[in-house]
């Protein structure tokens, strides 16, 4: 029995037998079929990993690059064009990925994401008189980038009429909503709360948030003093905001700007990997790699037999 586990010579011609050595073909496939299962089961269970558990501390970060080189450009409205309405849109070109603030008076007046065109467009409200219109971008760093042409317009006034750049004393003849510029770095599952201003207009006032994320919040002030407006996202992106305050008057506000949702929801209630998984996978994967080690062993075992067995032939034929 042990004398047919080896690779023996014919007795006559000196040739090794025909089909008395392993097929390896065959049990590379059955290597192969049995390693797919595993893969698969590996993978499944890494999908369930849990996240970080309660009371750690995860530490991210990225390694600042160069800040954005080329500037945004404002190509509607045009310099010196007047309105006797607004809002009105601001549009023009930017950089790809970045984020586009619009600035009147050196006031905040919103913010956008560049699109994959490399344009932006944006809803703005305007002050009274003369309206000096900024556009600056900002990379993912919140670097900056240069600031576009500087456009002139006016709002109910001609550029005759107006006489400097309006001032922050705001009467009851106008209402203008302000907030600040940019918020990044939150994360979902995280009360994210947005400071408001309301200027001028007359009190009580109604605030109307439509968060991006098909929710929205209706807020009342009897005031105008500055107050937040807290929401939770329930998942990374980037939303646009929009905000429309009227007051007791019937004067409207708008407010336009983004908001920039990082990172995934980390919760003790996700799903885990359990204890027999892990120890499954602990030995089964020994196991293969044992069996694939044996497969080779016995390969090269066989291999090497063959050499030693030409050698004694050609040395007995010579």
């Amino acid at each position: 029995m042990l004398k047919r586990l080896k690779i023996i010579e014919h007795r006559h011609t000196g040739r090794i037998r025909q089909h008395e050595h392993t097929s390896y073909i065959g049990l590379g496939v059955i290597l192969l079929l049995a390693v797919l299962p595993l893969i698969v089961y590996t993978a499944n269970a890494e999908g369930e990993r849990p996240g970080p558990a309660a009371g750690s501390v995860g530490i991210s970060g990225t390694m600042p690059g160069k800040a954005p080189t080329t500037a945004a450009t404002i190509k509607i409205p045009t310099d010196q064009q007047s309105f006797t309405t607004s809002p009105i849109t601001i549009s023009g070109t930017c950089p790809e990925t970045t984020l586009v603030e619009l600035f009147k008076n050196d006031i905040f007046a919103g913010s956008t994401p560049c699109n994959d065109t490399g344009t932006y467009s944006l809803q703005i409200d305007l002050l009274n008189g003369q309206n000096k219109i900024v556009a600056k971008v900002y990379d993912a760093l919140n670097q900056a980038g240069p600031d576009s042409n500087i456009v002139n317009i006016y709002y109910n006034a001609s550029p005759a009429q107006s006489s400097g750049i309006t001032s922050l004393s705001f009467t009851s003849t106008q209402m203008l909503l302000s907030t600040n510029a940019v918020f990044r770095g939150s994360f979902p599952g995280q009360e994210l709360n947005v400071p408001i201003d309301i200027l001028g207009g007359t009190p009580p006032y109604a605030v109307n948030i439509q968060w991006g994320d098909s929710t929205n919040s209706v807020i009342s002030r009897n005031d105008n003093t500055e107050f937040n407006a807290p929401h939770t996202y329930a998942k990374a992106g980037t939303f646009q905001v929009n905000l429309q305050a009227s007051d007791s008057t019937g004067r409207v506000a708008f407010l336009t700007f983004a908001v920039i949702i990082n990172g995934q929801v980390s919760t003790d209630s996700g799903s885990t990997v359990s204890t027999t998984t892990v120890n499954q996978l602990l030995v089964l994967w020994p196991l293969y790699a044992a069996a694939v080690a044996v497969v080779i062993s016995f390969w090269l075992g066989e291999q090497r037999e063959k050499r030693v067995l030409r050698t004694r032939n050609i040395m007995l034929h010579s």
